[in-house]
């Protein structure tokens, strides 16, 4: 399914996102305009984890929509995955990721998730979308988030 990030990037690049927003004024209009623009495209969850540097390292939730999900994670499942590498992960299937998966709703089926990152390099959290249908998302998905979480100013 093609999803028009093009037009939320442009979207959030005008007034929705003036320059005085602190970063988590950005996530949550950016939660927001995500989960209007996406929810009934197949996409059943939209939120940001925020890396906390306890001993273990754990990802805690931040700005989210549209239902509770697991708060504290650790780095072993999808977004742990794509904050450690500071790439974008495209899960056609949770399954296949067997006992790394961090299922929060069982019916989900399918994810993407996109690193947030400083300009040095240092990454601060992801951006973690789900759904209910196997195969919902693709590079061009992942691509077109990290294009939207550019122009929020999110991302480098």
């Amino acid at each position: 399914m093609k999803r028009d990030y093009e037009r939320l990037a442009a979207a959030l690049t005008g007034s929705a996102l003036p320059a005085d927003l602190d970063r988590t004024q950005r996530m949550r209009t950016t939660v927001d305009a995500l989960w209007a623009a996406l929810r009934d495209s197949g996409v059943s969850w939209v939120g940001f984890y925020l890396y906390e540097p306890t001993d273990a390292g754990e990802l805690v939730l931040g700005p989210l929509r549209d239902k509770p999900a697991c708060s504290p994670i650790g780095l072993h499942g999808a977004c742990g995955q794509a904050w450690r590498t500071r790439r974008p992960l495209v899960v056609r299937d949770v399954r296949e990721l067997g006992a790394n998966y961090v299922a929060c709703d069982p019916r989900d089926a399918s994810e993407v998730v996109v690193p947030c990152l400083e300009a040095e390099g240092t990454c601060w959290g992801v951006l973690d979308l789900d759904s209910h249908d196997v195969g919902s998302f693709t590079a061009a998905d992942a691509e077109g988030l990290t294009q939207v979480l550019r122009a929020a100013g999110l991302t480098t």
